[in-house]
C-alpha cells in the first residue's frame, strides 16, 4: 500500500512539474493556446494512471456523500472512486438523485477528463441542485402541514399531533363526521374522499375552508332576515378568523375587537418566521402600510385568501419544475444507452403526465425498478437469460413466459447497473429478488449469480460492456462482452450460459421489458 501511495503521488509530482515546465515555456516563447500543451501533459497522465484527482480534491468530493476518505477509498482509479460516490448517493435517495444521475453520466463516458470533472466540480454543483430541490421540498412539506392547520381552525375542529399526521384520506374523513363540520363541509369532504389525490390536496388547501364559508353564509342568510346587524357583526369576525387561519393563528377574543389595521397589525407581528416573505405577508404590509380604510377591509375580505393561493401555486410550481429537470436529467442520461430504454420510457411516461406523475416516478424505490429489464437470446423467441436457484444460481436460457410463475419471472429480470468495474459505457445485472447479487463469470467460463466482495477481480467479472451488432441481413442485437476481456461474450451453450469467443450466432441478446415489472 505504502510503495503504491508513493508512485501516486510520483505521478502527481509529475504532472505538477509538468504544468510548470509548459507555463514556463509560454513564458519564454510568449505562445500559448488553451487546451494544448498542459491538456496534453494532463491527457497523457490519467491515461497512464486513470487518476486525474488530488487528495484534496477527492476528500470534497467524499464529503458531499458521506464517504469516508480513507486511503484505500483516495488511491481507487477515478472511475471506481466515483463508482464509489455513486453508491453513497443511491442509498442517500431522493436527497442526492442529481448527484447519482452525474456521476452515472461521468462512469458512462469514455473521457478521462470528463471523470476528471466531475469529482472536481461536477458533483458540487450537482449537490447544489440537490439541496435546492430538498429546500423546496421541504417548504412544500411545511405549507402542507400548514395547510392542515388552517383548514382545522377555519372549521373549528381542535388541532392535535395525531390529527395531522393522518394520511390525506383519513384526516378529510374528519370533516366528513366531526360535529363542527356543517352540511357544506361534509359534502365537500365527501365528494373530496370519492376523488383523486388532487381532489383530496385541493379539500385540504382550499375546499375545507370555502365550505365552511359557504355554511357560515347559509347561517348568516337566515340569521339577517331576523337581525341584520348581528348578522354583519358574525360575518366579521368569520372572516377575521379565517385570515387569521391563513397565517396559523387562532385568534383571541381580544384580538377580534382591534380595529381593522390593528388587527392585520397584531397577524403580521404573530406570524411565523417561513411567512415573512411570502405573498401573504407582504399583502399585509401593503395594506397595514395604506391609510385608507377599504384597503384594509379589502385585505381581510379578499386581499389574504388570494395572497395566500398564490403562495400555494408557486410553491407547487417551484417544486414541479425542479421534479421535471430532474427527470428530464435522468432521461437523457439513460437515454444515451443501449441498456436502460426501461428507466428511459419511464421518464418520459411521467414526463407526459402530471406533476404528480414526475413526483412518483422520482421516488428511488421507482427509479429502481423503472431499471429492470428482461434479456432476451435473439435466436429463440421467448427463450430468456436467468439464474437458476436449484442449480446454485447458474445462469441458463430458457424458455419463461408471462403467465409463468413469479418467481421464474423475477429471476429472468434484471436490474441494470452502472458497471462496478472501471469500464466506460459498460454495466453490470443486478438480481432484483437479492440485492448486491450480481451476473458474474466463473473462473471456469461458466456465468452464475455470486454476490459482490467487493474485490477488484470480482467487479471486473461482474461487467459487461455492450455494442450493437447490425448483419448485412438487417438483423441486429446486442452483444454483451466481458470486461476481463472483450473477446469473451455472454454466450448460450445449450440451455447453459457461458463466456466465449467468435459464438456470434449464440451470443447475441436484446433487452426487452421486464418479465416482472
Amino acid at each position: 500500500m505504502n510503495a503504491s501511495r508513493t508512485r501516486r503521488t510520483h505521478l502527481r509530482e509529475a504532472i505538477r512539474r509538468g504544468l510548470v515546465t509548459a507555463t514556463a515555456l509560454t513564458a519564454v516563447v510568449g505562445v500559448y493556446t488553451p487546451g494544448t500543451a498542459v491538456a496534453h501533459v494532463v491527457k497523457e497522465s490519467i491515461a497512464a494512471d486513470s487518476i486525474g484527482t488530488t487528495e484534496t480534491q477527492r476528500v470534497a468530493a467524499a464529503s458531499v456523500v458521506r464517504l469516508e476518505p480513507t486511503p484505500d477509498v483516495l488511491l481507487l482509479s477515478d472511475y471506481d472512486f466515483i463508482h464509489a460516490l455513486w453508491q453513497k448517493a443511491r442509498d442517500g435517495g431522493e436527497k442526492l438523485d442529481s448527484v447519482r444521475t452525474a456521476a452515472e453520466a461521468a462512469m458512462a463516458s469514455s473521457s478521462p477528463e470528463e471523470k476528471v470533472l466531475f469529482i472536481t466540480t461536477g458533483i458540487h454543483q450537482a449537490y447544489e441542485l440537490d439541496k435546492q430541490r430538498e429546500k423546496d421540498r421541504a417548504d412544500a412539506d411545511r405549507a402542507a402541514r400548514q395547510a392542515r392547520v388552517q383548514a382545522l381552525l377555519a372549521v373549528g375542529i381542535p388541532s392535535t399531533p395525531e390529527l395531522l399526521a393522518l394520511s390525506d384520506e383519513n384526516f378529510i374523513l374528519t370533516f366528513a363526521e366531526h360535529a363542527n363540520s356543517g352540511p357544506e363541509v361534509r359534502a365537500a369532504a365527501r365528494r373530496a374522499l370519492a376523488s383523486d389525490q388532487t381532489g383530496r390536496r385541493e379539500f385540504i388547501v382550499n375546499g375545507a375552508r370555502e365550505a365552511h364559508q359557504r355554511d357560515v353564509a347559509n347561517k348568516l342568510k337566515e340569521l339577517e332576515e331576523k337581525d341584520r346587524a348581528e348578522a354583519e357583526r358574525r360575518k366579521e369576525l368569520v372572516t377575521r378568523k379565517n385570515v387569521a387561519a391563513l397565517f396559523g393563528i387562532t385568534a383571541s377574543e381580544a384580538m377580534l375587537d382591534l380595529s381593522d389595521d390593528n388587527f392585520i397589525r397584531e397577524l403580521l407581528r404573530k406570524a411565523p418566521p417561513e411567512l415573512k416573505n411570502s405573498e401573504l405577508y407582504m399583502a399585509g404590509q401593503r395594506a397595514v402600510l395604506s391609510p385608507t380604510a377599504k384597503d384594509w377591509k379589502e385585505f381581510l375580505h379578499t386581499g389574504a385568501e388570494e395572497a395566500y393561493k398564490r403562495d400555494d401555486s408557486a410553491r407547487r410550481k417551484k417544486l414541479a419544475e425542479d421534479n421535471r429537470r430532474m427527470a428530464l436529467q435522468i432521461q437523457a442520461t439513460a437515454g444515451q444507452s443501449l441498456t436502460n430504454p426501461g428507466l428511459a420510457a419511464a421518464a418520459k411516461r411521467a414526463l407526459a403526465g402530471s406533476d404528480e406523475d414526475v413526483a412518483e416516478f422520482l421516488k428511488p424505490e421507482n427509479q429502481y425498478r423503472a431499471r429492470r429489464q428482461s434479456i432476451l437470446i435473439n435466436v429463440d423467441n421467448e427463450h430468456y437469460l436467468r439464474e437458476s436457484r436449484p442449480d446454485g444460481r447458474l445462469a441458463y436460457v430458457g424458455p419463461v413466459y408471462k403467465d409463468s410463475g413469479k418467481s421464474l419471472r423475477e429471476d429472468a429480470t434484471w436490474v441494470v447497473t452502472p458497471a462496478l468495474a472501471n469500464e466506460a459505457g459498460c454495466i453490470s445485472f443486478e438480481s432484483p429478488r437479492t440485492p448486491g447479487y450480481y451476473l458474474t463469470m466463473q473462473q471456469n467460463h461458466r456465468v452464475s449469480v455470486l454476490p459482490n466482495d467487493g474485490s477488484d477481480d470480482f467487479r471486473k467479472r461482474s461487467t459487461w460492456c455492450a455494442e450493437k451488432i447490425l448483419f448485412e441481413s438487417g438483423n441486429s442485437g446486442l452483444r454483451f462482452n466481458s470486461a476481463t476481456q472483450r473477446d469473451l461474450t455472454l454466450s448460450r451453450d445449450q440451455q447453459k450460459v457461458t463466456v466465449y469467443k467468435d459464438r456470434p450466432d449464440m451470443a447475441l441478446w436484446s433487452i426487452v421489458p421486464p418479465l416482472v415489472p
